[in-house]
């Protein structure tokens, strides 16, 4: 069903966003050595790790439970929990995050969030 899809589209999206963010802005940039090592830098590598390694552990948390209980996903607490996430990683993302494509990532998975919930709704 569409319901489905979207349910693991959305956490999937999360991981694999999650994975791509910390594997481009953290463990990339330490191997080439972009930043040079100052507070500013263990700052950067920081916000990054726990942002990135954050969506990872929410996406791969939904998929789990999804696969042990379907229809927990149409529960409130666990919609109000994902939203609260993504909407929490879009603001950070504004205020502190300069480049646009870890806001766009978490867009995605809001949206795929809501269409899921709506769907969720409706069967």
């Amino acid at each position: 069903t569409m319901h489905k899809y979207l349910v693991y589209g959305a956490y999937g999206w999360l991981t694999f966003g999650g994975t791509m963010h910390f594997i481009i802005d953290v463990v990339s940039q330490k191997l080439r050595g972009v930043r040079p090592p100052r507070p500013e830098t263990t700052l950067y590598y920081g916000l990054n790790s726990s942002y990135a390694l954050g969506q990872v552990l929410l996406g791969a948390l939904g998929l789990w439970l999804f696969n042990r209980s379907p229809e927990l996903i149409r529960e409130t607490p666990m919609l109000t929990v994902s939203f609260i996430a993504g909407i929490s990683w879009l603001a950070i993302g504004l205020l502190f995050i300069e480049y646009r494509e870890p806001k766009i990532v978490v867009g995605v998975y809001l949206a795929l969030l809501l269409a899921a919930a709506v769907t969720g709704r409706m069967s």
